[in-house]
């Protein structure tokens, strides 16, 4: 059963207020057509219901939700998967800052790029696990404090070192794997290399199968490549730094 919403027009408030009403009635799938802009979608959303959104959703798309799966199709803004919980979010598209932010469980994929500070305080416990899948590029200050979770940067297309500045700022938990090398200036306070062997190389497969499933991609080139490994240096990367000297 498929539950049709035409958001032309409409402000966020009764578009979210539309989809809500639709879970409630049991929808298993529900299309929101014509999205521009549109803040909040799908945010605190339970359960095992998909949302299909077709055009360019605003910000905090997922936020809170806990077990859907929302599909886009098009470019996401400012923070897709906002603390979220669990479910999946797919993005056909680029995304724009702050995605996957504080993000404590799930699974983001973006097709291509995305702006600043993507994974910013992702963290983990118990089982909760978060996943932030990129296939193009990343801005500055990817996986700033982050404290937990999986960040994979694809770079699709790109064979020059990555470079942009604060990688891992302050990282104290969690592990970030970029396709190829990084440039050492690059790293933040808090932020080493750490090494990429077998063991991590299985660990990373299935983010990049699932990847390649959902955008059409040929996983074999991605499997086959070197990536770079960064993690954390301490538990406390600014243990020293607001203390009386």
């Amino acid at each position: 059963m498929v539950k049709k919403i035409d958001a032309a027009g409409l402000h966020y408030t009764p578009l979210n207020r539309q989809v809500r009403e639709a879970v409630a009635a049991g929808e298993d799938e529900i299309v929101i057509e014509h999205v521009l802009g549109q803040r909040f979608i799908a945010d605190g959303l339970v359960g095992e219901v998909t949302l299909v959104v077709n055009g360019v959703p605003g910000g905090d798309i997922g936020m809170f939700m806990r077990g859907p799966t929302v599909v886009v199709h098009g470019n996401a803004d400012h923070a897709p998967g906002n603390t979220m919980e669990a479910g999946r979010l797919v993005i056909h598209g680029s995304a724009g800052d702050a995605v996957a932010h504080s993000m404590r469980g799930g699974m983001v994929f973006v097709r291509d790029d995305i702006g600043y500070r993507g994974g910013i305080h992702m963290k983990a416990y118990n089982a909760r696990h978060p996943y932030l899948v990129v296939g193009g590029e990343a801005r500055a200050f990817l996986g700033e404090y982050m404290a937990g979770g999986t960040i994979l940067l694809l770079r699709r297309g790109s064979k020059e070192p990555f470079a942009e500045r604060g990688l891992a700022s302050g990282i104290h938990g969690g592990e970030i794997f970029v396709r190829g090398e990084v440039d050492d200036g690059c790293l933040a306070v808090g932020a080493v290399k750490k090494s990429f062997g077998d063991e991590e190389r299985a660990g990373i497969r299935p983010l990049i199968e699932e990847y390649c499933r959902h955008f059409g991609c040929d996983a074999a080139p991605l499997l086959a490549d070197d990536y770079t490994r960064i993690g954390p240096a301490s538990a406390r990367p600014f243990a020293g730094k607001y203390t009386w000297e």
